[in-house]
């Protein structure tokens, strides 16, 4: 039987594999689940905030096709993401990064024909990039003809791309999950997949996993090394009270809860990826023993070859950890040399 045709770009956008994780947790008697999210077309879940962003605008006239300039702040997924779709609606995209954005990142944004604004110098009241970018977006914005800001930090269509995501998690556990957990950025996949979680009345602890300097939970600020994971300001999307729970994840542990998952599951992810792993590893025993567990996996480990898989990388910022368990894992963060 041939395959069936789709049309277009926005139809394989979603529809993510859901994949056992049997290696993970030795001697855990309950089920690890992993919801990959790097089988979307720019290989990762922002294609899903972008898509809905996107779509939304055009059907109700926000956004004109062929006229319209999309201007957008991001470190990386979220700004692929946009330039494929807006390339597919053909929209001008001009997309505002920072230094910490990867050289990979930066190719593939112009590969899809973003135009790329780069902040070279961080906030000085805050010593954080994102409050220079974002004002360097309404710069553009202002002085640009027709100009659409997605604003994924505050656009209501950023989480509700997300109730997707869980009803794709929900339809293929038949409602039987138990923990989800869900690192946070802009907070949108969090916010959709709690709300969803809430009106349904489903029994699933939604458990945000943020990094170690971070505020969006009101944590302490501190300088982070690894994007998209954790934010220099609280997002105007947040909402602390849609977690059961939050744990805390620094950029070492990350780094070898990816690594971690490479030894045991044969996967290659990103940083957020690592980080959910780190807060299970270390948070799995005071789970019910037959708990179903579900990981948002946002990303891929491909554009991240030069910083977290370099082990150079992970010596300079992390010192020699060949012989140095992490606190997360108890187990080595494995650097070759």
């Amino acid at each position: 039987m041939a395959a069936e045709a789709l049309d277009g770009l926005p139809a394989i956008i979603g529809r993510t594999p859901l994949i056992e994780l049997e290696n993970l947790v030795p001697g855990f008697r309950g089920r690890v689940l992993a919801k990959m999210e790097r089988f979307n077309p720019g290989g990762s879940i922002k294609d899903r905030t972008a898509q809905s962003i996107v779509h939304t605008a055009i059907r109700d006239g926000r956004l004109r096709p062929g006229r319209s300039v999309v201007v957008e702040s991001s470190s990386g997924n979220l700004g692929i993401g946009l330039a494929q779709v807006c390339r597919y609606h053909g929209l001008r995209f001009v997309c505002v990064v920072d230094v910490k954005a990867t050289s990979t990142n930066r190719r593939l944004l112009r590969a899809y024909g973003a135009e790329l604004e780069v902040v070279t110098e961080p906030d000085p009241d805050t010593g954080e990039y994102l409050p220079a970018r974002l004002r360097r977006v309404r710069e553009i914005v202002q002085s640009t003809p027709d100009a659409f800001w997605p604003n994924q930090y505050a656009n209501p269509d950023n989480p509700r791309a997300h109730r997707r995501t869980m009803a794709e998690i929900d339809q293929a556990l038949g409602g039987r999950l138990d923990c989800l957990f869900v690192s946070v950025g802009t907070f949108g996949t969090l916010r959709g997949c709690a709300e969803y979680v809430r009106e349904r009345g489903l029994p699933t602890r939604v458990i945000g996993v943020d990094a170690v300097g971070s505020v969006i939970f009101g944590g302490p600020p501190a300088p982070r090394l690894l994007p998209g994971h954790g934010a220099g300001i609280r997002p105007p999307l947040a909402d602390a009270a849609l977690a059961d729970e939050v744990l805390y994840v620094s950029d070492a542990e990350s780094v070898a809860g990816c690594r971690h998952l490479v030894r045991r599951e044969g996967i290659l992810a990103g940083g957020s990826s690592g980080a959910v792993t780190a807060a299970l590893l270390r948070h799995h025993t005071a789970l019910p023993p037959t708990a179903t567990c579900v990981l948002i996996f946002p990303d891929g480990g491909d554009r991240y070859l030069d910083t977290i898989y370099d082990d150079a990388w992970v010596r300079r910022h992390f010192g020699d950890v060949r012989n140095q368990p992490s606190r997360t894992t108890g187990e080595t963060v494995h650097v070759n040399g």
